[in-house]
């Protein structure tokens, strides 16, 4: 089931021109697009086609050649990381980037860099047990299931209350238990006015739960729109059946 805010109104991300380049490779290509604040939207493509990289210039990992992105209107090209996270943009990781060596609480309270230490351990523990694992608060990292790695991720994500989530992947590697529980939390953010941008390949997470969609294709933007009118895209059928 979608939920999420309206298809108008104001846009919390307007991508303007990004354009990033690796040698004689344009990993994306004057790509332009703008998500309404408080949906849930998706962002899709053949494996390759730049949305991973897309992502690293959202973020600053990467820097652009050439555009730029506004974020709540404030243009963003040029900040570095922190300062984009400090803004209220965070993401998680295709490869899970946990801290495998610190138990769960640790993982949280070591990304926190605001606050009193014992507002930020209940903010930890609060948000931990937002998705089940408050349990296993003092188990190492690395020795939780991979699924509940990528939920521990995630809740690391939400430790600086962002407005924007970007979440690369989420459903890869994931049991259909742990799935559930992560999609059901990503409607329940929504719900209390965040924005969510989903990476993913598994297109019927992608269908059933994004209110709008980006397709990506060589970097470039080929289609958007709700979910019934992408699956009818001939663009996007032929981007992922049929290569140019």
């Amino acid at each position: 089931m979608r939920t999420g805010g309206s298809m108008g109104g104001e846009f919390i991300l307007d991508i303007r021109g990004l354009t990033k380049r690796f040698g004689g490779v344009v990993a994306v290509d004057n790509c332009s697009f703008r998500v309404p604040r408080n949906i849930i939207a998706g962002l899709i493509g053949p494996n390759g086609s730049g949305k991973t990289t897309l992502f690293n210039l959202l973020t600053g990992i990467l820097p652009a050649d050439g555009g730029n992105y506004l974020y709540k209107g404030q243009a963003m090209i040029g900040l570095r990381p922190h300062e984009i996270f400090g803004c209220g943009i965070s993401r998680t990781f295709q490869i899970i980037r946990v801290f495998r060596e610190m138990t769960a609480l640790e993982n949280l309270v070591a990304v926190s860099r605001d606050g009193d230490l014992d507002d930020v351990r209940r903010r930890a523990l609060e948000l931990l047990d937002f998705v089940t694992l408050l349990p296993l608060k003092d188990e190492y990292a690395g020795n939780l299931s991979y699924g509940q790695q990528k939920l521990l991720e995630f809740v690391r994500a939400l430790m600086s209350d962002p407005e924007l989530l970007l979440l690369d992947e989420p459903a890869g590697g994931v049991n259909r238990t742990l799935l559930n529980t992560l999609l059901d939390r990503i409607h329940q953010l929504c719900a209390q006015g965040k924005t969510i941008v989903i990476v993913e390949h598994d297109m019927k997470v992608v269908m059933s739960h994004c209110e709008k969609i980006f397709v990506l294709d060589y970097g470039e933007l080929i289609a958007e729109g709700p979910p019934e009118e992408i699956q009818r895209n001939e663009m996007v059928i032929e981007a992922y059946f049929g290569h140019r």
